[in-house]
């Protein structure tokens, strides 16, 4: 009974020592594991995440462009002489039809009297030429002159007919250019230069001269717009555009998109449009550079991240997400580059944690320590 109870205490004490050692212990297990756990979470990189943006369905595309007049044009003289006198400076408006300046040219008028002296001998001649073919016709129905004369003065009539004509014709010239003497506007417009003056030496044409005046039509203006290629489908005739300057800081300018060239600039791609601008105003001047907004509707939804997230490596262009703590390279497709941000087309889940300003050695299946940043915000 002695040995049961020295065994029994034996046994006893033994769990009092297991209980003890094993309490002393096991914290300092947990606290070693704990300690690990802390350890490789504290070493793995610490990465920023956020959720792409869904893109707008349209979105307002500014884009520089040069106001030309609607119609313009230079206007030389188209006879010699001197500048008799001139009607309108810069900045006059005028119509169609109203005279600009007058020509003096003595030599073009004397040259007029000459040709209508000329048509009247002409005409003597050929009155004359005339009677000797009508004449030599009856003498021949006596056969008392020879086929050959009636033939020569039925010829000479008729060459004596196409002098006459001719004569007029040179007439006909001469009127002109003495009727361009007178410089008329070719249409409604604003004198935008005037090259001449009292006195001065005209000499026609436009080779080597100078030319008298410059005008515009500045009721309607033209707007040419060079339209990137990724825009090109969405910029069609019809659509609304507004313009704005810096010089008229709040205002706006409406006009509408009236043709495109149907051809890219294969230098530049891009794409030539016209906006068609009314000006009854005369706010807005000729050769002023403006900014052209076009509200271009997107074909598909698009998401927006930051450009900082996307990393160059040689199989392609990659955006690294984080899936269960872990990162994961996605191939990806872009569109349009805002600077800031940049549009995805494709490869990217819209509820995906994109990880913003990846570092350099960031690589698949990395575990990563989560901190949470803003959305990317869509380009104005």
């Amino acid at each position: 009974m002695t040995l049961i109870r020295k065994l029994l205490f034996a046994f006893v004490f033994l769990v009092v020592v297991g209980v003890l050692v094993f309490s002393g212990i096991a914290p300092r297990l947990r606290a070693r594991q704990a300690l690990r756990q802390e350890t490789d979470l504290t070493a793995a990189p610490a990465v920023t995440v956020l959720k792409p943006t869904r893109g707008a369905p349209s979105e307002e595309v500014v884009l520089p462009g040069n106001i030309q007049a609607f119609v313009d044009a230079p206007i030389y003289a188209r006879t010699s002489g001197y500048l008799k006198r001139w009607y309108f400076d810069i900045g006059a408006h005028v119509k169609q039809g109203q005279l600009l300046a007058e020509i003096e040219s003595p030599e073009v008028d004397q040259q007029l009297s000459q040709a209508r002296e000329q048509v009247n001998t002409a005409k003597a001649n050929l009155q004359l030429a005339q009677i000797t073919a009508t004449r030599y016709t009856d003498l021949f129905k006596t056969e008392s002159v020879a086929k050959q004369d009636v033939d020569n003065a039925v010829q000479t009539a008729a060459a004596r007919e196409a002098d006459v004509k001719s004569a007029q014709a040179n007439v006909a010239r001469l009127q002109q250019m003495v009727d361009f003497e007178k410089v008329y506007a070719p249409f409604n417009g604003v004198i935008t230069a005037r090259n001449t003056d009292t006195g001065q030496l005209i000499q026609s044409g436009s080779t080597q001269n100078h030319e008298l005046f410059h005008i515009a039509a500045v009721d309607r203006l033209r707007v040419f717009v060079n339209v990137p290629q990724i825009y090109s489908h969405e910029t069609t005739p019809g659509m609304s555009a507004d313009l704005t300057l810096q010089d008229m800081p709040g205002r706006r300018f409406s006009g509408k998109l009236v043709r495109t060239a149907d051809s890219l600039d294969p230098a530049t791609r891009t794409l030539l449009v016209e906006v068609d601008v009314p000006n009854n105003a005369g706010q807005l001047f000729p050769g002023a550079f403006t900014e052209v907004h076009f509200k271009v509707k997107t074909g598909s939804t698009t998401l927006i991240i930051p450009s900082t997230s996307l990393i160059f490596r040689s199989q392609g262009l990659r955006v690294p997400v984080v899936k269960n703590g872990k990162t994961e390279l996605v191939t990806v497709t872009t569109g349009r580059d805002f600077g800031n941000t940049v549009e995805i087309l494709s490869g990217l889940d819209p509820d995906a944690d994109v990880v913003d300003n990846p570092p350099d050695a960031i690589v698949q299946g990395e575990t990563v320590r989560v901190l949470k940043g803003k959305a990317a915000k869509p380009a104005e």
